[in-house]
Order: structure tokens, then sequence, then C-alpha cells
């Protein structure tokens, strides 16, 4: 039995891995198709057919390309950083409950690597050391443009971080657990958080997209004042590592959403036309995936849809605008349910 249970977790680990670093890549592809789209152009279209090799050649081109260490770089750090910013973005995916669980020769296993009582510290937690890879690899490099990057997005992750967490503490007082699988399991029938939590549904995207450093919040990698930002001295697949990491970072962010919000891989009324467990699982499953595919294309229609902001601009949203805004809804939460008799 523990035998069983060891494979069956580190099948589920890989999977996890394969299919995060997989839709990663292939995000590359979709961004730029998308961008082709809304800019009236065709998009890659060499690399195989309809260029869906293109994100196979990006990575032989990564690799092919030329190692630089900058000789005034402090050479441990600079290659600490890539390594850190992938190594927590990977870390996220473990308390995310990918779908119920399936029945396997009389065994119930979850689909969910980690089933930990406090999922969303954990989350909080990781992401919070994420900023450490980007601060260490503008640090480390021994370059201003890298070194205003790296500040910039520190005092824009902590900003919005704290925006973030104040948005979740509401969402904790309704459901009452730090479990993210018993988050998403709550949400059976169409009791979909979203409907209970609007304000602050809209806060915590605004700060996803701050945390992954996309547009129009993308100032730590300013290209037209600060050359590539963090990763300007970084070449090869250690800058590889950086741009690959932002959609991951993006993809996670959309499970995470998906679930917290929008029920996970809950779907209202497909238990009256199917009836096999395993197969409303694997239905479940793919109906996850469903909306996760929408806010991924969500975050590249606003890249492409909205201009940068000013970093005034940007730690006023945060700071004046997001923070007091999730706290009044904390506020609000805490008057409704003590009307409901649930405090």
């Amino acid at each position: 039995m523990e035998t069983n249970y060891i494979i069956y977790k580190s099948v589920l680990v890989l999977a996890v891995f394969g299919i995060t670093l997989f839709i990663a890549m292939y995000s590359t592809y979709a961004e730029r198709k998308i961008a082709a789209f809304l800019q009236d152009r065709l998009g890659p279209n060499r690399a195989g057919p309809f260029g869906i090799l293109q994100p196979l050649a990006d990575g032989v081109k990564m690799f092919m390309k030329e190692e630089i260490i900058p000789d005034v770089s402090n050479k441990f750090l600079f290659l600490l950083g890539p390594s850190l910013a992938m190594l927590t973005c990977l870390m996220t995916g473990a308390v995310i409950p990918w779908g119920s669980s399936v029945a396997i020769a009389g065994q119930s296993y979850s689909l969910q690597v980690a089933d930990v009582n406090i999922g969303i510290l954990y989350l909080l937690g990781v992401t919070s050391v994420g900023v450490y890879g980007i601060m260490i690899g503008g640090w480390a490099s021994n370059n201003k443009y890298a070194l205003l990057g790296a500040l910039r997005a520190s005092s824009q992750m902590i900003s919005y971080e704290i925006g973030m967490g104040l948005s979740i503490i509401a969402l904790l007082m309704s459901t009452g657990t730090l479990s993210i699988g018993e988050i998403a399991a709550q949400q059976h029938g169409g009791h979909w958080n979203v409907l209970y939590q609007p304000l602050g549904f809209l806060i915590f995207i605004i700060c996803a997209f701050a945390e992954t450093n996309r547009a129009p919040f993308d100032l730590p990698e300013c290209e037209s004042e600060l050359v590539g930002g963090y990763h300007t001295e970084y070449s090869s697949m250690k800058l590889g590592f950086y741009l690959f990491a932002e959609y991951i970072n993006m993809f996670i962010s959309s499970a995470i959403i998906a679930t917290l919000y929008f029920g996970g891989y809950n779907m209202p009324f497909i238990g009256r036309f199917v009836h096999d467990p395993n197969m409303l699982v694997l239905l479940g499953t793919a109906f996850l995936f469903i909306k996760i595919a929408f806010f991924i294309f969500l975050f590249m229609w606003v890249r492409w849809t909205l201009p940068r902001f000013r970093y005034d601009q940007l730690m006023n949203l945060g700071w004046k605008g997001l923070i007091p805004l999730a706290i009044a809804n904390i506020g609000i939460t805490g008057i409704v349910m003590w009307w409901l008799g649930k405090i």
C-alpha cells in the first residue's frame, strides 16, 4: 500500500511538473499569436505547421546562445537568481487541487500533490520568496539598469502582496478554511466564491498581474528606460529561466484564480448527465484547464491592450487604491456574516 502511494505521488508530481512546463512553453506561442491577431498580423508561421514548433526552436536557440557572466558580477548569486525564480514558481503547483479523487483498483487517489491545511499560507509564503530571485539577479549583475529593475520589482511585489493577502482574508472569512482543496470542494453545485466575493476577486486578479510582472505592471523589465531591467546582463538559458518563470507564474496564477473564485474542478449540473465517478473527475480536470486557459488569454489580452503605468501610478494604485478597498471588503464581509449569524 505504501509503495503504491509513493509511486502514485511520484507520477503525479512528474505529471504536474511536465504539464506546467508544457503549458508555459506553449504560452509563449499563444502570446505571439494573440498579439498578432490583435495587431492584424500573422505571428509565428515558419517553424512547423502554423508555427507550432516555434517554442522548440526558441528553446534550441536559448541553449545555443553564448553563456556570458560579467567579470564584475557576484558569480554565485548571478547563477542563483534565475534558479531561485524557477524553483519558487514550480513549487506553487504542489497545493493546487487539479481534480477530486480517482478510484484505481479500489483505492482512492487525490489529484493534489499536497493537501496541506494551510495551503493559502504556503502559496503566499512561496510567492513572496520568488521576489528574491529577481532581487538577487539584479543586484549580482553589478549593472545600474539591473539594480533599478530589481528595486522596482521588490517594492512592487511587496506593495501588491499586501493587497493580495488582504483580499484573500475576506475569502477565508467566508469559507472558514486555509485548505485550498477544501475551498475548491465547497464550491460544488455552482456556489462559486466570485458570486460572494466579487470585489475580492477584482483586487486579487489586479494584484496577480502585478505579482507576475505582466503589463501594464511590467516596470521591473521596462525596456523603454531600463534596457531589460533586472535581467539585462543575462544570456542563454539563464535569461530563458527568467522569461520562462514569468509564464509559469501566469499559468499558476490562473490556476489559483480559477480554484479560489471560480469553482476549480467543479462543473455545475454535469453530474446529472455523467454518472461514472472517474469520468466526472476527468471532466472536472478538463473544465479546470478550460478556466485556466481563459485567464491566460485574459493576461495576454490585457498586455496588448493597456499601456504601461508610470511608477508613481503603480504605487498609488497599490497603496491608495487596492489596500483600502481590500480592508473595506473585509469589513463588509464581516458585517454580512454577522448579519447572517455566521460569526
